[in-house]
């Protein structure tokens, strides 16, 4: 199956396959084509076939946020001592109620 670009005798252009061509149809390029159905104006226009950038899924991420704070050694060692004994950080702290 093989196709051919044709102008008819009214000047409209086509794609056809080689065994639909008429006795009053043009064989023309496909550069020609293209230039006389437009689509090579809406090609350069808008850009068609093809991905847009950052299109498709999102990563998701493990951990969303990380936060990183500069503490001390016996700061960092106070913190894991205290979750590793269950240590209830709500309860210390000071809320305005």
């Amino acid at each position: 199956m093989k196709y051919v670009f044709v102008k008819d005798a009214e000047g409209f252009v086509s794609k056809k396959e080689e065994q639909e061509i008429l006795a009053d149809d043009k064989i023309i390029s496909e550069k020609e084509y293209l230039k006389k159905s437009g689509l090579e104006f809406y090609e350069k226009k808008f850009n068609h076939g093809g991905t847009r950038q950052g299109a498709g899924r999102k990563r998701k991420f493990a951990r969303p946020l990380e936060f990183q704070i500069r503490v001390t050694q016996e700061e960092k060692d106070f913190i894991q001592n205290a979750r590793l004994h269950g240590f209830d950080f709500s309860r210390v702290t000071f809320q305005n109620s």
